[in-house]
């Protein structure tokens, strides 16, 4: 895989592992085919393979009556339309949303897929890196916002707490990440365990172990 391009080539070799690893571990999570119908949906994490870190874009979703996920952080990402493959659903939505075209971004690989506990959804996410400086993003109406935060800010574990949460009128108390904006809501959710997800891919010993397969992810929403 060639993954030079302008303004990322000191973190080729990174890239370059982070795509081994992630191919190592959606090999060992294919989940079985389920009686209950999923709604099929894909989402876009794109990282910025800054020079002294990697950067992570998250949106905040814009407040609406008919959306479950209503202000919440998210990557951008929607349901796939009849014939499309996952990272080609992630692609659009992510351009429809944000403006980014993520033809001129690296595709590093897909995440195993991730099946809801009491929604009827399956989510597919797929990892790209981009630089930042490169694009300029345009929010439709479903974004109220869009930014980057770095690894080391989401791995610190004071940020990782337990905290309760509102979804679909009900109340539970869930694992969370606060983010730096004291305004923004925590992290939690789909997106919190594709974030967990990352950080399981980016332990994963660079090659030549073999690994106990991961049982998909029971969400809570």
């Amino acid at each position: 895989m060639d993954l030079t391009m302008p303004h990322v080539r000191n973190n080729d070799r990174i890239l370059d592992k982070i795509a081994s690893k992630l191919s190592r571990s959606s090999n060992l999570s294919a989940i079985a085919e389920e009686p209950v119908s999923r709604t099929r949906a894909a989402v876009a994490m794109i990282v910025n393979p800054a020079a002294e870190d990697i950067e992570v874009l998250f949106i905040q979703r814009a407040r609406h009556p008919d959306d479950p996920w209503s202000g919440h952080i998210a990557f951008p990402g929607g349901k796939l339309e009849d014939g499309e493959f996952a990272c080609q659903a992630a692609q659009r939505e992510t351009f429809e949303e944000t403006g980014i075209d993520l033809q001129e971004a690296v595709y590093l690989g897909q995440f195993p897929d991730i099946v809801g506990a009491n929604l009827p959804v399956r989510v597919s996410c797929c990892l790209f890196a981009i630089n930042r400086q490169d694009i300029n993003p345009v929010l439709n109406d479903e974004v109220s916002d869009l930014f980057w935060v770095g690894l080391p800010v989401l791995r610190d574990r004071k940020r990782h707490i337990e905290t309760k949460v509102t979804f679909d009128d009900r109340s539970m108390v869930v694992p969370a990440i606060c983010l730096p904006d004291d305004d923004r809501p925590v992290l939690w959710g789909i997106t919190y365990r594709l974030v967990m997800e990352f950080f399981a891919v980016l332990e994963m010993p660079d090659s030549g172990t073999t690994l106990c397969e991961p049982a998909p992810y029971e969400i809570s929403i």
